[in-house]
């Protein structure tokens, strides 16, 4: 079993990523990193890391900044329920545990936002107990190191995935950023796996079998809903923009909107509704995938003031008002109309 995570970390101690949150791995750092890390790519996290922990250099300073601001500064990451259960989180760290955060599962997973796989890897990687962190990198390399014809989706997969490496897991830090780069960096996720380069290509029973692309199993997933909405961009005689706050739950939770509604509006049915809109302008089509929905609109230009909305100039947006990417890349078609 030792002969596993000697050949998994020799393999680290050469090619290991070097990564902002590893070379200071605090519990602070690796918390964020993991919650910043989740359906996003590393190489897009990094700058994103970088000017938050300029920000906030610890929960207490996460916990004392405005919603707002904290909103603004992940604009552009996507999934924002993550900026909102962070702020939340460190209000609960600060309040509940004296600003440091706890390393018990159980005090982990009562943290907002904060589930079974993100405490494992932060048990492991900020606090070296004895956790195996199971992703989709693992579960790949799992799946081709045994052949596995289990479905990865499936709960019970999972669970033989974890008890395969904990049985011989050694350094559980070291140990699990191993697994995690070994998946990113050789047993990709898409192309065919760089078997030349595994330390485990001799025993590999996938590469043994001469097919590892048919590892690992997955269930198909099933079509997105599609949505159609139109847009409207509506500017004052100023030049600033009509934009307002959505609702405190649901989709897109207290981030800021430009009037939308349901179906592909023409321009004279947005005139008829709206007469107090003039010059109502078709700029183009835009598509923007959510994780369960689709959304496919027609986003039109118009002058006006939008009744129910607040008109906030354009250098505002980013900075005061954070937009969620969705909306933001409207704006690229005003430039290019």
């Amino acid at each position: 079993m030792s002969s596993f995570a000697d050949s998994l970390l020799a393999w680290y101690h050469e090619h290991r990523r070097i990564l902002p949150w590893r070379e200071d791995p605090t519990p602070y750092h690796v918390y964020l990193s993991e919650i910043m890390l989740q359906q996003t790519r590393v190489d897009t996290v990094i700058p994103y890391f970088g000017r938050f922990l300029n920000a906030y250099p610890d929960f207490a300073s996460l916990a004392q900044a405005p919603i707002e601001d904290v909103y603004a500064l992940w604009q552009g990451l996507g999934y924002y329920s993550r900026a909102r259960n962070l702020h939340a989180a460190a209000i609960k760290v600060v309040r509940g545990y004296g600003g440091t955060l706890p390393s018990s599962k159980e005090g982990l997973v009562s943290l907002p936002g904060v589930g079974d796989y993100v405490s494992s890897a932060i048990r492991a990687i900020a606090f070296n107990e004895k956790e195996v962190a199971v992703d989709g990198n693992l579960l790949r390399v799992y799946a081709r190191l045994c052949a596995s014809k289990d479905d990865i989706s499936l709960a019970t997969t999972k669970k033989k995935c974890d008890a395969f490496y904990r049985s011989r897991i050694l350094s559980p830090s070291e140990f699990n950023q191993a697994l995690m780069d070994l998946g990113e960096l050789v047993c990709l996720p898409s192309g065919a796996p760089l078997c030349d380069q595994c330390p485990f290509k001799d025993v590999c029973k996938a590469t043994q079998e001469g097919n590892p692309l048919d590892y690992p199993v997955k269930k198909k997933k099933t079509d997105v809903a599609k949505e159609k909405r139109t847009v409207l961009l509506v500017f004052d005689s100023d030049g600033a923009i009509s934009i307002r706050k959505r609702p405190d739950q649901g989709l897109l939770a207290s981030l800021y909107e430009f009037p939308n509604f349901e179906g592909h509006l023409s321009k004279t049915e947005i005139s008829l509704a709206h007469p107090n809109l003039r010059d109502v302008t078709l700029l183009g089509d835009a598509k923007h995938r959510f994780s369960h929905i689709l959304w496919d609109m027609k986003v039109y230009r118009a002058k006006g003031v939008m009744p129910g909305f607040e008109s906030v100039c354009l250098e505002e947006i980013g900075q005061r008002y954070a937009l969620p990417t969705a909306f933001l890349k409207l704006l690229k078609l005003r430039k290019e109309k």
